[in-house]
């Protein structure tokens, strides 16, 4: 803040302050420069957020127009618009082929029941034969 002053040169201005103004009203005089330079502060913190938003207010233009122009000359786009258009008509044939297939479909037979996941079918087959027991090697014993 006091870039401008040495230290001697703030006494020297001291001292002359308090002969010129005298000690009595010293104290007003230095609380009105307190006034002066809070005001002093504020008007350029005011102008600096002022420049500052008009600056913010600038680039956030210019982002917008970049943003419309990326819009508007967006080539991936176009290639995703074709790509639906192409998806669509693909999608529509297959529907007309499936809607045609189906109309062949039969109705299935009342009583052949497939059987949920886990669970087994029931036949009417006999059952399988027991497994024949196994013959020891030689020189084994049984």
């Amino acid at each position: 803040m006091f870039d401008l002053f040495s230290w001697s040169h703030i006494l020297i201005l001291l001292v002359v302050a308090l002969v010129v103004v005298g000690p009595k009203d010293l104290p007003r005089l230095m609380h009105m420069a307190g006034k002066w330079a809070g005001k002093a502060r504020a008007m350029a913190n005011e102008f600096r957020k002022s420049f500052d938003e008009m600056a913010r207010q600038t680039e956030l233009d210019e982002l917008r127009k970049e943003i419309e122009d990326l819009k508007k000359n967006n080539p991936v786009s176009d290639m995703m618009g074709a790509m639906n258009d192409a998806t669509t008509s693909v999608n529509q044939a297959a529907m007309a082929d499936g809607a045609a297939q189906t109309a062949e479909v039969t109705a299935p037979v009342e009583g052949s029941i497939e059987p949920r996941s886990g669970e087994f079918e029931v036949t009417d087959h006999a059952a399988a034969p027991a497994p024949a027991e196994a013959t020891p090697l030689p020189g084994h014993a049984p």
